[in-house]
């Protein structure tokens, strides 16, 4: 197997960097479209095939290793069985509840996550949202999913102004991604969550992966490391319905299939020739 090489020069500098001293690499990924491929159903997800057990290999070659995504942390363990990776740390809700060894530990939701579950059925009934639109309870978020309907973006398009208004009114911030609005707390994204993960963890090296728009704030921390020396790589998990995130990124792979890949690459390139 070739390691691909990133298609910018700060990319290539971070991945020399992580197979020359794994041991201070921190390896972040998201679950959701990264790991496990998109379905109609994100009850029904589940990783690629292999994907866990080779993460799992990686694991126990680099300093460390975390999921950061906007599922409860829990229920990322469950549906993944990523409690095969030796070490992870599973970040939940975009950082605001972290999963490790077991336990999970979080702050309560604000006031604003039950107005909104209050009030969002009776509101998508008012403004006529089509047939196939259904809610998500996330338990400290909700979202809105128009991937069943017959038009996705025309019913995300119908519907955003006023789950704009009720985001301003619980005090929310609305997060649009892959046919799907979600209405989650303030003052936390998967930036600040790397950054302080980074920062913990005192990573020689950093990689993300990602493949959505609630990705990009990780993209920019990484930007913003790599800013203060710290050598960043940022892997989209690409797919013809987002295209901004390819677009930011320093390599892209074809979707989770290609991020297994990439991972077993990666995997022997540490090892070195012979392992």
């Amino acid at each position: 197997m070739t390691l691909p090489r990133p298609s910018t020069d700060a990319g290539r500098a971070a991945l020399d960097a992580l197979v020359t001293d794994p041991g201070r690499a921190l390896a972040a990924f998201d679950f959701d479209g990264t790991l496990s491929p998109i379905v109609d159903d994100p009850r029904e997800s589940a990783p690629y095939p292999g994907i866990v057990d080779t993460l799992a290999d990686l694991a126990g070659l680099i300093g460390s290793v975390a999921i950061i995504t906007g599922r409860p942390a829990a229920a990322a363990v469950a549906m993944g069985g990523l409690e095969r990776v030796p070490g992870i740390t599973v970040l939940g809700h975009y950082g605001a509840e972290r999963w490790e060894g077991g336990e999970v530990l979080a702050a309560d939701p604000p006031p604003g996550v039950a107005l909104v579950r209050e009030e969002l059925p009776g509101l998508l009934a008012r403004v006529g949202a089509p047939e196939g639109t259904w809610i998500e309870d996330k338990g400290r978020s909700l979202s809105v999913h128009t991937r069943r309907t017959a038009d996705p973006d025309g019913a995300l398009a119908l519907v955003a102004p006023a789950l704009a208004e009720l985001a301003e009114r619980a005090d929310l911030r609305l997060e649009p991604g892959r046919m799907v609005v979600e209405l989650r707390p303030q003052g936390v994204d998967k930036g600040a969550t790397l950054t302080a993960l980074v920062e913990e963890t005192g990573a020689g090296t950093v990689l993300y992966a990602g493949d959505d728009l609630g990705d990009l704030p990780a993209f920019g921390a990484v930007a913003a490391l790599r800013g203060k020396g710290l050598p960043g790589l940022t892997v989209c998990s690409s797919s013809d319905e987002v295209t901004a995130v390819a677009e930011a990124a320093d390599l892209v792979v074809p979707g989770p299939a290609g991020l297994a890949e990439l991972l077993g690459e990666l995997t022997a390139a540490i090892r070195g020739p012979g392992a």
